[in-house]
């Protein structure tokens, strides 16, 4: 793999494991934990917003030198906005359950700052390829953080997973799960986990770099 091809990979992968949007950099918390109710509901939220990321981030590298500073975060909403929109009246005319499950949720897609913040920090720098690599990464580790806490308020709450049943009917949901604490819950438990993989990953380095040193 040659030094372009390294970086290209490094872009894309970036935001699915070491700039995560939910388990690393802890942003967009407010569909997070709103929707992870069940895994269809986080799963679909996870997937509308990489689109309107990776097609807002394209369209604003591609303008990247049309348009002026001062007017720039204007512009990104707008263009932000736009892709929102049509997402939100594809949902609706796919499934009105769906639609009334995320709720206000997808016209919030607008402000998240995991998209404002990657068509900013790096759209705007970048030409469209690898803004838009970038922006998908981001935006498959958004949908699997929040995969990973719907699935697990699902499975715990209604002993189902995609309204597969998964238990006998002996099992007693976790009520608490599917309520709002739930929610908090679970993120707590999936940090705490992500913490001790950093901190394992630290000690196992650190005998490396005293051997390094005593060298």
């Amino acid at each position: 793999m040659n030094t372009a091809q390294y970086k290209t990979w490094d872009e894309f992968t970036e935001g699915i494991w070491r700039q995560n949007p939910v388990f690393v950099m802890v942003l967009g918390m407010c569909p997070v934990l709103a929707v992870s109710v069940s895994a269809v509901n986080a799963l679909s939220m996870g997937l509308a917003t990489m689109f309107v990321l990776v097609c807002s981030c394209g369209l604003v590298s591609l303008l990247r030198r049309m348009v002026p500073k001062e007017v720039r975060i204007a512009v990104y909403i707008v263009i932000i906005a736009t892709f929102v929109t049509a997402v939100d009246y594809a949902i609706q005319a796919i499934s009105l359950a769906l639609y009334d499950a995320l709720g206000a949720f997808i016209q919030l897609i607008v402000v998240n700052c995991i998209i404002l913040g990657r068509a900013e920090a790096h759209a705007s720098k970048n030409p469209p390829l690898p803004a838009m690599l970038n922006a998908a990464g981001m935006g498959i580790g958004f949908a699997v953080g929040l995969f990973a806490l719907g699935a697990v308020r699902e499975i715990l709450g209604a002993g189902t997973l995609f309204g597969i049943t998964l238990f006998g009917a002996s099992f007693q949901p976790w009520v608490i799960m599917v309520l709002p604490p739930g929610g908090f819950f679970v993120l707590g438990a999936w940090l705490l986990f992500f913490a001790w993989l950093e901190r394992r990953k630290l000690r196992r380095a650190a005998p490396t770099t005293e051997a390094g040193q005593h060298v």
